[in-house]
């Protein structure tokens, strides 16, 4: 979770203030450093009803924007004056505006990236990204004070194929970005009651995890929530308590966010209990949960930026190869002694197109381009051969990263491939809109997508919903075989889809955004438990009315099973789909569900959330209730909350293990859709 306004003053001349300085604007409003939301004025721009958000350069007079032209004039000259006398006259404020001399020293070199050994580039005659060569690199954060400058651990000796040109961070004019959340109105007495009644019992439940983990996996990877042991998943350095951070900061959990910042101080990653690290893992738990909750709790907390940037030097090893594609197995011990690193011939690319917001934020607090610059050259990567793939517009899931090429044939957007979909539209948010390459790309992969992964499901009550599928192109890429797949993963595309529709103003693409979010709500709500499985097989529609076909129904589930066959010959197509149906406790529209669990997972309330927050229609708010509720029921132990084994059975039994992301976004997400509209605005924050 990163903040849209702080990402954009890290573009601009605007910088984070020093302690000192806070306590002199405090006085002063007009140069407070916060999120602006503002309606412009239709008679200064002609345009109605625009509510829009301005970046960092424009923030200043964007704050207050006057209706009369003497007016102006008099503020500009009070912003000028301002302005002098923080820069010059005011030492404490110094590092608020850098010096002409400052910003021109930061002037990146004018020649083009490049490497020991360059990775493909777009055709010059079709620019779609600048690297900033004729912009003002941005203006480095103030240093950290002394007692809390990170120091950089783990990493090897000597790097073997240094970056001899950095790319930097996109700059440019002022972006606008348009609004994505609904504008509430007032609740009434009895809607806020219930809404704050929700609240109440997703904290609770919150909080008995969290206590669960204080008293049986304190500082652990993860706790094990049947018998109430722990468990070394991700380098033993504190999964969970890192990844809960900012969740403990917005449920107001005040003091034990201070004994968890005070904990995660003594974490030494400079040793590990893992001698391989999974780069994007370890990237979205520990140096997201670091970002996410410095921003959240307002940058107050320093040791959390200096543990980010030492989690951001051990990974920045995992880049250290021929070709600067990371390495996705980081064996982080043989590189500290000097062994030498390649990238895998078989990457999911999943892992190795997920690193950008960590690693772009990191860049911005710390002033270190080098950690744009990393994930910059896999994005340029990616963009490069985007429609060469045997699906063009689409990547598969495998990628061979020693040679930054696809041949792979299979393509979903869902497990092994989701999140390089998912963080186009927010790295482009994170940019400020400085570059259009992440549009680009995101409205690339629409159209194949669009036509080849989205379908519409045949159910009983001819629901309007559809769920993100798989495809297999054969080598000639002449026929195309889908796998009409459902997965808890994929949940996520129906929120990437919907604020993608507002940043990139593609209103009719709010439907299918809306589709895809009913289809997880659907899912959950037509299982035993009320709980979607992790994977379940549909069976797509045959034309646009969607007629439900029982026949239909029943031989698709009699074709996926494996064991059909050498248990029903001499059954008739029906009578095979029946015991099927029977055997397996599939609900009428599920052809077959391979995968029964449920592992606490966040993508479907994620979207819910999304969804509800762009429209503002309460019934999202109540079908996050009735998942809520149900996920409870089933999952609850006397220490925490554990994963399921199969939510098709009345008794599902629990699995002993409870993934991070439990606290840090599952309860996150379903807190935030009965908080107020402003704990984690969508246009506030990149989440």
């Amino acid at each position: 979770m990163l903040p849209l306004a702080l990402a954009r003053c890290s573009n601009s001349f605007l910088q984070p203030l020093p302690p000192e300085g806070l306590d002199l604007l405090s006085s002063f409003p007009p140069l407070h450093y916060v999120v602006i939301q503002y309606e412009l004025h239709q008679d200064e721009v002609k345009q109605s009803e625009s509510n829009l958000r301005l970046s960092c350069p424009a923030r200043i007079t964007a704050m207050f924007l006057p209706r009369r032209k003497s007016t102006v004039l008099l503020l500009a000259l009070c912003i000028a004056v301002s302005l002098w006398y923080f820069n010059y006259a005011h030492p404490a404020l110094s590092p608020l505006f850098p010096s002409t001399a400052t910003r021109q020293q930061s002037r990146p070199p004018q020649s083009a990236p490049e490497n020991e050994a360059p990775v493909p580039k777009t055709p010059p005659q079709t620019p779609i990204h600048d690297h900033g060569a004729n912009d003002p690199a941005p203006a480095p954060s103030p240093p950290l004070p002394d007692d809390t400058r990170p120091s950089i651990l783990a990493v090897q000796a000597t790097e073997y194929y240094p970056v001899t040109s950095l790319i930097q961070i996109p700059t440019g004019s002022p972006s606008l970005l348009p609004r994505i959340q609904h504008s509430f109105g007032i609740e009434t007495q009895d809607e806020k009651a219930e809404r704050e009644a929700r609240l109440t019992a997703v904290k609770k439940s919150f909080e008995h995890s969290w206590e669960g983990y204080k008293k049986y996996a304190w500082k652990e990877d993860e706790l094990a929530p049947v018998r109430g042991g722990h468990a070394t998943t991700f380098g033993g350095w504190g999964a969970t308590l890192v990844d809960s951070l900012d969740t403990l900061w917005m449920m107001g959990m005040k003091e034990d966010y201070e004994k968890a910042v005070m904990a995660v101080e003594e974490i030494d990653f400079s040793a590990a209990r893992l001698e391989e690290l999974n780069v994007f893992e370890t990237t979205i738990r520990y140096l997201g949960g670091f970002l996410g909750a410095y921003d959240l709790s307002g940058q107050k907390y320093p040791i959390l930026l200096k543990k980010a940037k030492e989690v951001g030097a051990l990974l920045y090893g995992a880049f250290d190869t021929p070709n600067r594609m990371p390495v996705t197995r980081f064996k982080w011990e043989e590189a500290k002694k000097g062994v030498k690193q390649e990238a895998h011939e078989n990457s999911l690319i999943a892992e190795v197109g997920s690193l950008n917001l960590e690693f772009t934020r990191l860049a911005q607090l710390t002033g270190e381009v080098k950690f744009f610059d990393a994930i910059q050259r896999i994005t340029d990567v990616l963009d490069a051969q985007q429609n060469q793939t045997a699906l063009p517009g689409l990547w598969p899931i495998m990628m061979d990263a020693k040679r930054a090429k696809f041949t792979d044939v299979t393509f979903t957007l869902g497990g092994m491939a989701d999140s390089t979909y998912e963080y186009l539209p927010k790295q482009h948010m994170l940019l400020g809109g400085f570059t259009e390459q992440y549009k680009k790309m995101y409205e690339a992969t629409m159209g194949p997508a669009m036509k080849h992964i989205f379908f519409r499901a045949m159910t009983p009550d001819k629901a309007d919903i559809m769920f993100s599928a798989g495809v297999h192109v054969n080598q000639n890429a002449d026929v195309i075989v889908p796998d009409f797949k459902a997965q808890h993963l994929g949940c996520f595309t129906g929120g990437m889809v919907g604020i993608a529709s507002k940043i990139f103003d593609r209103p009719e693409d709010l439907k299918t955004a809306r589709q895809l979010v009913d289809g997880c709500i659907w899912a959950y709500n037509h299982t035993q438990t009320g709980i979607m499985p992790e994977i379940a097989h549909m069976v797509p529609c045959n034309g646009e009315e969607c007629v439900w076909d029982e026949p239909r129904w029943l031989k698709a589930a009699a074709i996926r099973s494996a064991k059909v066959e050498r248990i029903t010959e001499g059954m008739s197509d029906a009578e095979k789909g029946r015991w099927v149906v029977e055997e397996q406790r599939l609900p009428q529209g599920f052809a077959a569900i391979p995968d029964t669990r449920y592992i606490l997972r966040p993508e479907a309330i994620e979207s819910v959330f999304i969804f509800y927050r762009i429209t503002g229609e309460r019934k999202y708010q109540d079908a996050a209730w009735q998942m809520f509720t149900a996920i409870e029921n089933y999952t609850r132990t006397d220490i925490a909350n554990a994963a399921i084994n199969d939510v098709t059975a009345k008794t599902p039994q629990q699995d002993d293990r409870m993934e991070s992301f439990w606290l840090a976004e599952t309860l996150k997400y379903f807190y935030a859709i009965f908080a107020e509209p402003s704990v984690l605005s969508l246009d506030d924050y990149v989440l």
